[in-house]
């Protein structure tokens, strides 16, 4: 039965307010921000001119320190895309099998998500500290003090500690949609797998895995949202430094709006970022639709 014009009328109502908090502000600015990309600009004059698409001729071709930002970026994308989520899981399979003092790792594990990016850096900064470090102490305590360095400020060792630093911090969340999903699976399919004499492996591989795909692939896509745009913490430790070796494109982007004075050129910067994340999730989608059918 075709649904009477009232109907539908009533059902725009519903949806108008979601409608118009979209386009005000998601559309807009987006608009906007590509209008601002396509100017010469410094944020402030009134002096704009345009340079069509020059400003994103000159992002692709002559700015390598952005494509750095990526480069960094993408190195802690894939150690939170593996390690992280790896410990997520595990920590989460852990507490689903209702082990002794579940509810109180539940707390413990989701309290790193919700502290200040700020807060945590700067907690983090004093372990990997060079003089006074918590982690140096330790290695010289057991006699790895030949080891010792100022871990955040050597070109060798900066960017995988911020590295750790971004995933002691965000493993909470994938824990707490990971467990989610595994409190959703029916616990008769462990049942019957356990009658049928199924291992606790391949309980794990024939019906956890599978039935968790949905899930893994949400747990991915935020994994490299967020890791994508990380920026607190980049700011509270290293600053983008040593040189460029943990500068990210957020970092990278600032840089050039507020140190250099170029907000179109700042622009065209983010716009490229925006279509690189939303092209990344697209194909997180896809290969997630096709895992489910398969």
């Amino acid at each position: 039965m075709k649904p009477s014009t009232k109907d539908q009328a009533t059902s725009f109502l519903f949806v108008l307010p979601a409608l118009l908090l979209f386009i005000v502000f998601s559309l807009y600015p987006f608009y906007k921000v590509f209008q601002l990309s396509c100017f010469d600009w410094d944020g402030i004059s009134r002096a704009m001119r345009f340079v069509g698409l020059g400003n994103y001729l000159e992002v692709l071709t002559q700015n390598k320190p952005y494509w750095i930002s990526f480069k960094n970026a993408a190195y802690i994308t894939l150690l939170a895309l593996t390690l992280q989520n790896a410990l997520a899981l595990g920590l989460a399979w852990a507490v689903d099998r209702n082990i002794r003092g579940g509810h109180i790792y539940r707390v413990i594990f989701y309290l790193p998500p919700i502290l200040s990016g700020i807060v945590v850096g700067f907690i983090w900064n004093w372990i990997f500290d060079g003089n006074y470090g918590l982690l140096n102490h330790v290695l010289a305590q057991i006699g790895l003090g030949s080891w010792s360095r100022a871990w955040l400020a050597d070109p060798k060792t900066a960017l995988l500690g911020v590295a750790i630093i971004h995933m002691w911090k965000g493993f909470g969340w994938g824990f707490i949609i990971l467990l989610a999903g595994l409190q959703n699976i029916p616990r008769e399919l462990y049942e019957s797998a356990k009658v049928d004499g199924a291992s606790e492996t391949t309980v794990f591989w024939r019906i956890t895995v599978p039935m968790m795909v949905p899930v893994f692939v949400l747990v991915s896509i935020l994994t490299i949202l967020g890791t994508m745009q990380i920026y607190d913490l980049i700011v509270s430790t290293t600053g983008g430094g040593p040189g460029y070796n943990t500068e990210v494109p957020m970092t990278r982007l600032v840089a050039v709006m507020l140190g250099e004075g170029r907000l179109g050129y700042a622009c065209s910067m983010g716009v490229l970022f925006g279509l690189l994340l939303l092209f990344l999730s697209m194909v997180q989608m896809r290969l997630g639709k096709k895992l489910e059918k398969d």
